[in-house]
């Protein structure tokens, strides 16, 4: 990897520490790690996936711990640097970062895509979501968002975007966008103008967890990849409440392991309770299914 390359994959790594002011990189690591591991004090039954739950109700119930069952690994290019990750009928979409070098992609899952069309320095690829026959690309600190033709990738227009850039997602029955900025953060925008119309902190035991990235909606659930951690959540953006915190550590090997190789990307596979996982710099992407902790066989029945 080149020394551009570190030093780009490093300061996405970690793009909010010095805006809240910390004195090292490592609290940020710290922090993220001891929040998404820690459980809540209360043990009172989960709701299940997308019920909403008010305030009161959410600091009474447990968050459940999942982990990941994979179903089957698929070749995933080692060279992308996975920002945005959604599935659309047959096709995944996948956006990747880093100025100079990203883009957006399609095609089936697991094979050479069918489109691509690279995003001009200095803009650089964030989350992407699939709206009909449209499809929106944020960027990082560009204040840009681009739409484009779901079909050929081709760029229709360019929106002013005045937040930081991560994960995007679009909640059908409510006909909104959700995007994270790396904060405990959600935002809820118009699927047209991407004007903010609300927000909601994610807390899990009543504490908010930072790092929210690239983000899947599902049903009336929103799961969300935490960086730098190899955590997923499951939020319901009624309440910001934490659901589920899936494990989703050790599905790499240490030789396919490379600097700035982090977690990051989750598409539903349509029709069915399964998902594509993946990372930056990920050599493979897994089909998956989130089961409960206390099993032990992470592939297979």
């Amino acid at each position: 990897m080149s020394e551009r390359v570190r030093r780009a994959t490093a300061d996405r790594v970690y793009p909010t520490a010095a805006q809240r002011g910390l004195r090292a990189a490592g609290a940020v690591l710290a922090a993220t790690l001891l929040l998404a591991s820690r459980p809540p004090a209360d043990r009172a039954p989960d709701d299940p996936v997308g019920r909403a739950m008010d305030g009161r109700q959410a600091a009474a119930h447990r968050v459940e711990q999942l982990r990941v069952k994979v179903l089957e690994s698929l070749a995933h290019d080692p060279q992308a640097f996975t920002e945005g990750l959604e599935m659309a009928g047959d096709t995944l979409y996948e956006s990747t970062g880093l100025s100079g070098a990203s883009s957006v992609r399609a095609g089936p899952p697991g094979r050479p895509p069918t489109g691509r069309v690279a995003l001009p320095a200095p803009l650089f690829g964030e989350g992407i979501t699939v709206l009909g026959r449209t499809l929106w690309q944020l960027t990082w600190r560009n204040r840009t968002a681009v739409e484009r033709d779901v079909t050929t990738l081709a760029e229709l227009r360019r929106v002013p975007y005045p937040d930081d850039g991560w994960g995007m997602c679009f909640r059908q029955s409510a006909h909104r966008l959700v995007t994270s900025d790396g904060s405990a953060r959600l935002t809820f925008r118009d699927p047209r103008t991407l004007a903010k119309t609300g927000e909601v902190t994610v807390t899990a035991g009543g504490r908010p967890v930072t790092g929210l990235n690239e983000l899947e909606c599902v049903g009336a659930a929103v799961y969300a990849n935490v960086l730098p951690t190899d955590r997923i959540m499951r939020i319901d953006p009624a309440t910001g409440a934490v659901t589920a915190d899936i494990d989703a550590s050790g599905l790499l090997r240490d030789d396919e392991l490379v600097p700035g190789s982090t977690l990051n990307g989750i598409a539903a596979v349509p029709g069915t309770d399964q998902f594509l996982i993946t990372g930056k710099f990920w050599p493979r992407m897994l089909r998956v299914t989130f089961v409960p902790a206390g099993r032990t066989n992470r592939t297979g029945g």
